[in-house]
């Protein structure tokens, strides 16, 4: 399971949810699965972003969705500094977690959390 909060929608956001996306594809036999939380004060006004980047990169298997705050999910102690973070399970064992401050994912952090996702796959 790879579960991908964010509080705001990048370019570099988008090539990390569509390189996801394809490796959701790839390993469905090994029950692979993923995830976008938005972090959101405006819920609904940012609603028509996750449609636009599910267009745009053409996302087919993970779900977009959006948690009404942006602390996010008090459960999963999201950093506040972190633009982007990244939590990686395999089964109920918590595998990777990777934390980007605003402006700091750039592909070098999306292709090492791509590659971590060997972790959850073996």
């Amino acid at each position: 399971m790879v579960a991908i909060f964010t509080r705001s929608i990048t370019d570099d956001l988008t090539s990390l949810v569509k390189q996801i996306d394809e490796q959701v594809a790839k390993n469905a036999d090994k029950k692979m699965a993923s995830f976008v939380i938005l972090l959101s004060n405006d819920a609904d006004g940012d609603e028509a972003k996750l449609k636009t980047l599910a267009e745009k990169a053409g996302i087919k298997h993970v779900p977009l969705t959006i948690f009404d705050g942006v602390a996010g999910p008090p459960n999963y102690k999201i950093a506040e500094d972190a633009e982007v973070t990244v939590l990686q399970w395999k089964g109920l064992k918590a595998v990777t977690n990777h934390a980007f401050a605003k402006g700091k994912l750039d592909k070098d952090g999306v292709k090492k959390v791509v590659e971590s996702t060997s972790e959850i796959l073996k």
